[in-house]
């Protein structure tokens, strides 16, 4: 579901990337396909300084799809970007990237904090964002960070998901329910 950056994913991400639903969206505007495959070679070497994460979203035939990836990483906490190319929306594949990405944040890398900034106008984002269960709405929780992404024309909302909260989402997630698995006490 889920790999790291490839170079060689280039040409195709590009294509998707490029489409009028999903450009105005994204963190960083390409206009070409070198351009892409620079700005992605740039983010394999951030990765290996410790500065982003970032993964390739694939389909179920190992095709890449999209991005994810945990951007301006400070004190165990950083940014989400994530994008899907237009003919893969509304089909379940940013929700599988989503937990699996959140597993490797949290679980494997220690990641305590994940925040989500979205644009007031972009209500594709907030519908899917407002749909997961450890996401708490942020923008009274950290005033000084919303002074810091809301200082342009562009205006976000901001949101957070923990550690805690994600662990409490997974374990309760993952647990079968049933008579049979009560435990006495």
């Amino acid at each position: 579901m889920i790999k790291k950056r490839d170079l060689h994913d280039c040409s195709s991400l590009f294509e998707l990337i490029t489409h009028h639903d999903v450009f105005p969206y994204v963190r960083h505007k390409v206009t070409s396909v070198e351009e892409y495959y620079f700005l992605t070679k740039q983010l394999i070497e951030q990765e290996e300084q410790g500065l982003v994460i970032t993964r390739t979203i694939m389909d179920e035939w190992s095709s890449p799809i999209g991005s994810i990836s945990l951007y301006d990483i400070q004190e165990q906490a950083g940014f989400l970007g994530t994008w899907l190319g237009k003919p893969y929306h509304g089909k379940g594949y940013n929700q599988l990237a989503k937990d699996a990405f959140f597993n490797e944040l949290f679980f494997d890398l220690n990641i305590e904090k994940v925040f989500l900034k979205i644009r007031k106008e972009n209500v594709r984002s907030m519908k899917a964002c407002q749909k997961l269960p450890y996401v708490t709405f942020a923008d009274d929780l950290y005033p000084q960070l919303m002074k810091q992404i809301n200082n342009s024309e562009r205006q976000y909302h901001l949101f957070k998901i923990s550690k805690d909260m994600y662990s409490f989402y997974s374990n309760r997630h993952d647990q079968p329910v049933g008579v049979e698995h009560l435990k006495e006490a």
